[in-house]
């Protein structure tokens, strides 16, 4: 008889903690989804293509991306590019490729931020002929 006071302690304390295991987002800090990233697309010369240096690349930036955020290097060497003013809710963004890069694979990597202070980043390889 003297189990009954542990075994309802013990019943109690597992149910209390079930209870508290799922607490909802009510929107708080903390909580994601509040953010939403740059995109990148529309990469020209696509994907594993072939391009010559000093060949000029493009994509678009969704329409949330801070055009001066926008950091684009092509096998770690820093591009300059040209953003286009906001239309069809994108951003038209173009570079040159190095012109020293030749006969090698090289990724163009891109880096941008948004609004709400996101970070995104994207790339894709290509290949520089000459």
């Amino acid at each position: 008889m003297k189990y009954y006071p542990v075994l309802s302690s013990l019943f109690l304390m597992l149910l209390s903690n079930g209870a508290s295991a799922y607490v909802p987002n009510m929107g708080g800090s903390g909580g994601g989804g509040a953010c939403a990233k740059p995109k990148f697309s529309h990469f020209m010369p696509a994907a594993k293509g072939e391009a010559k240096p000093n060949s000029i690349f493009s994509f678009v930036a969704s329409p949330n991306t801070h055009p001066k955020s926008i950091k684009v290097t092509v096998k770690d060497i820093p591009v300059e590019v040209n953003t286009s003013s906001k239309m069809e809710n994108a951003f038209k963004v173009t570079g040159s490729l190095p012109a020293s890069l030749k006969n090698t694979f090289a990724r163009i990597s891109i880096s941008g931020e948004s609004s709400g202070q996101c970070k995104g980043a994207e790339g894709w390889l290509i290949k520089i002929t000459e």
